[in-house]
């Protein structure tokens, strides 16, 4: 008899969220976090006074994406979600609200007019070819982009695409940019939660077929549609209370039969005939039914023997490294008078958020905090990156100099994999029987904590198909 029905490794929000949702099926799970706490980079923590999150963090797809499906099947508690507001371009001019769809790009001034109508038309090729199946889905976005274009364009155009994808305009794809600015939205797992048998015959075949080709057709036409009514922010939110808040939310709903263990490293996964049965870890072992991994992929191979063409698959997960550097305001600022994030990117690039603007308990009365990320380069060296950093804050708000009273800085990885034109995603079942992998680098499908919540559908999904679920 195993000691649990699975074994989670890592206590992430994917770990967590997981476990939660095997707990709700009536598993009983085992959470092992190498850390002394458990969340990673979705919690909060106070600074001075001040609660920083683990990155800035837009929560997308709220309202019919996996976050929902999950919160709405598994969660005893619900977070209160706020408003995400307005995505913003930051010229020496001032704020410029992002365009999302045709209207937007026309009036969009921060651009040269010949190159908002060479944008605009390239938009509405992208579209087309989208939605009738013939957009090179490996095409990068410097690639489709119409020649003749300005250096502002093109330093817009590259600042926008690694907040999407990770990496620059040369390694995302435009059909990248497409999802991640909601011109085209994923879909999200059909209803694992149902064990209907329906029977095979022709008319239901029929019936399929028929229903399968009016949705394609609805689908098609929304997507266009969309040319003219877009939004960015759509159906994306922040907690109120910060990250910890959903953080929270997860642990507060674990049923008595989810034990978690901070400070336990797993040093192996254990497998016998080719099948998971259990890991070690520095100090103790344990025996599973299932064992679902939350850790990077990449790292997988140091723990249980893999096959050679999976090892070489793994190898080619490719990461992106990030620069968040949080400040705290000494009052509040008219410059980010605001609800929601803006985006630099002349002579550098940051994507940033005044998160205290959706809670005032963020931060101490009468002051601010916002937050400023970047992609850095992780072969230079990370003192010159910060300096470098806080260059660019400067040169973009010079009067937020003398308000700054805090400076925190967070390096991180912010999701396991990049999505790139020839990045790898490793999906949710391992080489060996009963092993699963879970978190955003199982599934490319938006980002941060709803990526996540992909990949954890997914996971439920195949455990049921494999009968463990």
């Amino acid at each position: 008899m195993t000691d649990y029905d699975v074994i989670v490794i890592g206590g992430g929000i994917s770990g967590l969220m997981s476990a939660l949702a095997l707990s709700k099926h009536g598993k009983s799970v085992l959470v092992l976090e190498k850390n002394g706490s458990v969340g990673g980079n979705c919690n909060s923590y106070m600074v001075d006074g001040f609660q920083v999150d683990t990155g800035p963090h837009a929560i997308t797809h709220l309202k019919v994406g996996p976050l929902r499906r999950l919160m709405d099947e598994y969660f005893t508690y619900v977070p209160v979600f706020l408003d995400y507001g307005t995505y913003y371009v930051r010229t020496e001019k001032g704020l410029t609200k992002i365009p999302s769809n045709i209207q937007d790009f026309v009036t969009f001034d921060v651009l040269p007019r010949k190159d908002r109508l060479l944008l605009s038309q390239a938009l509405t090729k992208a579209l087309t070819l989208n939605a009738f199946g013939m957009l090179d889905v490996n095409q990068s976005v410097y690639d489709f982009l119409p020649k003749g274009l300005s250096k502002d364009t093109l330093d817009f155009v590259d600042a926008i695409a690694p907040f999407l994808s990770g990496k620059s305009m040369k390694e995302t794809s435009v059909n990248r940019v497409l999802y991640g600015s909601s011109f085209v939205r994923d879909s999200v797992s059909e209803d694992i939660f149902k064990d209907e048998t329906v029977e095979n015959n022709n008319s239901y075949t029929a019936m399929l077929s028929d229903m399968l080709s009016k949705y394609q057709l609805t689908s098609r036409l929304s997507t266009l549609g969309r040319l003219a009514t877009n939004k960015v922010a759509y159906a994306q939110a922040y907690p109120r209370g910060g990250l910890k808040s959903f953080l929270n939310s997860v642990l507060y709903s674990m049923p008595a039969n989810v034990s978690i263990k901070t400070g336990e490293r797993v040093s192996e996964i254990i497998t016998l005939n080719g099948e998971t049965t259990g890991v070690a870890t520095d100090t103790d072992s344990y025996t599973a039914d299932a064992v679902v991994y939350s850790g990077f992929v990449k790292t997988l191979p140091s723990l249980v023997p893999l096959p050679s063409d999976f090892k070489e698959n793994v190898s080619r997960i490719e990461q992106t490294l990030s620069l968040t550097i949080w400040h705290g305001l000494s009052e509040k600022m008219k410059e980010f008078d605001y609800i929601g994030s803006e985006v630099w990117f002349k002579n550098g690039a940051y994507w940033a958020m005044p998160i205290s603007n959706y809670d005032p308990g963020i931060a101490p009365k009468g002051k601010q905090l916002v937050g400023f990320t970047f992609i850095i380069d992780d072969k230079k060296n990370i003192e010159s990156e910060k300096k470098r950093a806080l260059e660019i804050i400067i040169n973009a708000v010079p009067e937020i100099e003398n308000k700054i009273e805090m400076t925190h800085y967070q390096v991180t990885i912010p999701e396991k994999a990049a999505v790139t034109i020839n990045g790898y995603f490793a999906g949710q079942r391992s080489p060996i029987a009963n092993l699963y992998l879970v978190g955003t680098d199982t599934d490319n499908r938006s980002m941060g904590v709803t990526r996540a919540g992909y990949s954890i559908l997914e996971l439920l999904k195949v455990m049921k198909e494999d009968k463990n679920l």
